[in-house]
């Protein structure tokens, strides 16, 4: 499998994968039909580019030959992004503005279909369960998110129920709600919401998690661009007060991919999700170290599925090739796509941990 993007344009109206192009929502027009050719000329017409690419497979079927290939029951996605339209909306514009986090590089959404195409596309693309990846930028908006998300979780069962949290006066009572009405994992974003994770504020909610055994995804590396508490030393200090705390490096850490490798090996539930990382994308800015691939290899039990759909500028196919280009074999595979997250969020006919 190829570690660049693929270059034909993804399924159901998703842009072509390259950095510098465009989101549409048109899907793409099937190319016109050929005519047989006449008795009296000597060769077949040559096809057409737009014919050669109509032969293509379409997304969704590449997606499951991957998986089916591994002999897995699908994927379970543990970084995907649903959250109430007009937030995502400006989410996107914010994308679309080259906004200071994207670190000025241009980003085009792929899929902007709507929450139910969305979640529709995810199904297709044969993943058996995904989340909502929500989270406030401003103190006041977390338990609003996290009204809205229990909705999403009512009418979207394959969607592990999500919450989130900001470092504000209450914060330990909606965590605790959210724990009681059955959420399965929790979104930090240290970037966005421009806070310190180990602040004495969010201090009794970790606690609250750690006991619940709740997962917690934190975007808490230093990239695309820095935040105000960027790297791993604020999770460093969370974890050695809450060293049994389920916490989730979002996009494995992405730049510092090493020191979070270094939590992992020191806690026993750090675990890291691919998002974004290893793709020819992220390769550009923030490559990973490929001294490191020893370790990944050896974290095998602790790494999951993320890919930040729909908020990707390539197809979603494309993290899947670039997880299969690391060359790390097919138990790794099998492990990262499927069965760690099935174990981690007790999906039916999760595997047994190896011995």
């Amino acid at each position: 499998m190829s570690a660049h993007p693929p270059t034909r344009p993804a399924a159901s109206g998703a842009a072509t994968a390259s950095p510098a192009s465009t989101a549409s929502p048109a899907a793409a027009e099937p190319a016109a039909s050929s005519e047989a050719a006449e008795p009296a000329k000597p060769a077949e017409p040559t096809a057409s580019p737009e014919a050669a690419e109509a032969a293509e497979p379409a997304e969704d079927v590449e997606v499951r030959r991957f998986w089916g290939t591994l002999g897995l029951p699908g994927l379970v996605d543990v970084h995907t992004h649903f959250m109430p339209e007009r937030v995502l909306r400006k989410v996107w514009a914010y994308f679309d503005a080259l906004g200071p986090l994207t670190g000025g590089i241009e980003w085009p959404i792929t899929y902007r279909q709507e929450e139910a195409e969305r979640a529709a596309l995810l199904r297709a693309f044969g993943v058996r369960a995904f989340t909502a990846m929500l989270y406030p930028h401003k103190p006041g908006m977390a338990r609003w998110l996290n009204d809205w998300a229990v909705g999403f979780a009512r009418r979207t069962p394959d969607c592990l129920h999500t919450s989130t949290l900001f470092p504000e006066p209450g914060a330990a009572a909606y965590v605790r709600e959210a724990v009681e009405q059955g959420t399965r994992v929790f979104k930090a974003h240290v970037q966005v919401g421009a806070y310190d994770p180990s602040d004495e504020a969010l201090d009794a909610c970790w606690g609250l998690l750690a006991e619940a055994g709740v997962p917690v995804v934190v975007h808490c590396g230093s990239g695309p661009a820095p935040g105000k508490h960027p790297g791993p030393e604020p999770v460093a200090r969370v974890l050695a007060r809450h060293p049994r705390l389920r916490l989730v490096v979002a996009h494995m850490g992405m730049p510092e991919y090493e020191d979070f490798l270094d939590l992992a090996e020191r806690y026993r539930e750090v675990r890291l999700d691919t998002t974004m990382a290893f793709t020819g994308f992220s390769e550009r800015m923030a490559p990973f170290p490929r001294r490191a691939l020893p370790r990944l290899a050896a974290l095998g039990d602790r790494v999951l599925l993320g890919t930040d759909f729909p908020n990707i500028p390539y197809p979603y196919a494309h993290q899947l090739d670039a997880l299969a280009g690391l060359g790390l074999g097919d138990d790794w595979l099998r492990a990262v796509c499927h069965d760690n997250a099935a174990r981690l969020f007790g999906l039916p006919d999760a595997p047994e941990p190896a011995a």
